[in-house]
């Protein structure tokens, strides 16, 4: 089965190493926490707000040991007056055999209050 799996994070300031930082620590959470692997990923999507302009997000993603082939696309979210501000987000599509209701989407800092219905 494919199934996506959201995430998303905030950062305090417009900085590249915040940024990767960020990125990585929530694409581990995100594989870890749904015990998938890299050959499992088909894909990522990140999306930053336009706020995040200091670095590819994608970077961070790259220094996650054997993630090198997963394919990656980068992308500005909708610039939605009063959104939550500095927010990185990803979609993983990956190859699982979770149900839908068993997929742990994950959310750090600020992130948290997108969708506290699906925090376990």
């Amino acid at each position: 089965m494919i199934r996506g799996i959201r995430g998303a994070a905030t950062v305090s300031a417009n900085e590249a190493e915040e940024i990767h930082i960020a990125t990585r620590d929530l694409l581990l959470d995100v594989a870890e926490k749904n015990e998938i692997y890299p050959e499992d990923i088909v894909s990522v999507l990140i999306s930053v707000t336009p706020d995040l302009n200091a670095a590819f997000p994608a970077k961070g993603m790259r220094m996650i040991n054997g993630w090198t082939y997963v394919p990656v696309m980068c992308t500005t979210e909708i610039p939605v007056p009063n959104a939550l501000e500095k927010c990185i987000r990803v979609m993983v599509t990956a190859r699982t055999e979770r149900k839908q209701q068993d997929i742990h989407h994950i959310y750090h800092g600020e992130a948290k209050q997108l969708r506290p219905d699906l925090i376990k």
